[in-house]
């Protein structure tokens, strides 16, 4: 920024970065403090094949580079890249692969991810190895001389199942191969405020910005970060390339969005716990599963490389299918939908929604069953959710 702002990012913390970071007024005519959305999508040129700074919207806009260069700021990275969905940045992750490459994938993913890998990606020729990657013995025994891509979410959706970042990047330098296989994290349940994979080594780290990152459940986007100039200068070929960009006003939400951030996610992890402790001591709860819980088998993992837990937790209801749908019908407070990370907690059952696409032998061995009830956690007081949870629990027989 003009005013010196960004040589001292390194000094400052998220907080501030989320509210000042690439939103300098400086930058902008009439020093609009908000980053105005810029909808044209060609710019004048002063000579021919000399433009300013953009020449076309889908290579870039100026919307779209402050978000891009708060995003950056957050994860300790140096580039930053948005697409027009979550899924976009994974498609864009699989383009760095060629034909007859592996992808070594955590098995349980979500749902999108899953199709993406098993159903496209292998039409490009490309291979992927489900593992249990909470041990990293099963990452190393899935290794293959073509394996190019470990992909790994952590916490993983459903159930949370926790990764070691560190211990998958010391993994993968053992290797010593050239070029070095990329380490690739779903940050989204997490977001930079709790984890920065990065740091523990990852090489790339994607976010389904529609979930925490712009929290109002009113955007599709996705984003990659990296800190590799190779890496970083494919990926941003392929953005323009492929166009799978988002719009200046998406661009302008996220920007909005992402001030709050280290707020709400203050607030979704403290009620997510208490939630988590209220149902693990529940009669009508077989088990709870939440990475802030000291029940969770990989608690100390979670100590260790996040500074939080996420707002995100699953249970397994005791009775019947059929009892876990009546429980969600009966919610008054979270709303029975897909999705997660909004301000508003959201309810649903994976096996026949996020999940369904999974095979019912995978799903079972998973343990994503018909009675596992996966709840977001928004920021409403505590104290209505556990209320509406105890009346929900109450008219299930």
């Amino acid at each position: 920024m003009e005013n010196g702002f960004d040589a001292h990012v390194a000094n400052l913390h998220i907080a501030t970065r989320l509210v000042h970071v690439g939103q300098d007024p400086l930058q902008w005519t009439n020093r609009e403090v908000i980053p105005p959305i810029v909808c044209s999508t060609t710019f004048q040129q002063p000579s021919p094949g000399k433009p300013v700074s953009h020449d076309y919207s889908r290579g870039g806009n100026p919307t779209r580079n402050c978000l891009e260069k708060c995003l950056a700021s957050l994860d300790n990275a140096k580039f930053a890249y948005c697409f027009s969905s979550g899924l976009a940045a994974l498609n864009t992750i699989t383009y760095l692969l060629l034909s007859g490459d592996h992808i070594i994938c955590g098995q349980e993913v979500y749902g999108g991810t899953l199709r993406l890998f098993t159903r496209a990606a292998s039409l490009m020729g490309i291979k992927t190895s489900f593992v249990d990657i909470r041990n990293v013995k099963n990452i190393k025994a899935a290794l293959k001389p073509e394996t190019k891509l470990i992909w790994i979410e952590t916490p993983s959706n459903p159930t949370l199942q926790l990764a070691d970042i560190r211990a998958i990047a010391d993994l993968i330098e053992q290797e010593k191969r050239d070029p070095k296989i990329i380490l690739a994290v779903d940050n989204t349940f997490m977001t930079p405020i709790l984890q920065k994979p990065l740091d523990l080594g990852a090489d790339l780290v994607m976010y389904s910005m529609t979930k925490y990152m712009n929290g109002h459940s009113d955007l599709l986007m996705g984003a990659i970060v990296a800190n590799n100039e190779e890496m970083a200068q494919k990926i941003s070929f392929f953005q323009m390339s492929l166009g799978a960009v988002p719009s200046a006003f998406d661009c302008f939400l996220a920007n909005r969005g992402l001030k709050t951030l280290h707020l709400r996610m203050e607030r979704h992890q403290e009620s997510a716990l208490k939630v988590a402790q209220f149902l693990e001591a529940h009669p009508k709860v077989v088990k709870v599963h939440h990475p802030g819980l000291k029940s969770h088998p990989q608690f100390e993992l979670g100590k260790r490389q996040t500074s939080g837990s996420t707002g995100m937790l699953s249970f397994d209801l005791k009775g019947s299918g059929d009892q876990a749908s009546e429980f969600l019908k009966s919610l008054k407070i979270f709303s029975l939908a897909e999705s997660l990370g909004g301000v508003e907690s959201l309810a649903e059952i994976p096996s026949i929604m996020t999940h369904a696409s999974i095979p019912l032998e995978e799903r079972l061995k998973l343990g994503i069953t018909d009675t596992l009830i996966r709840l977001s956690i928004g920021v409403e007081h505590v104290d209505d959710l556990i209320a509406d949870l105890e009346q929900a629990f109450k008219k299930v027989a």
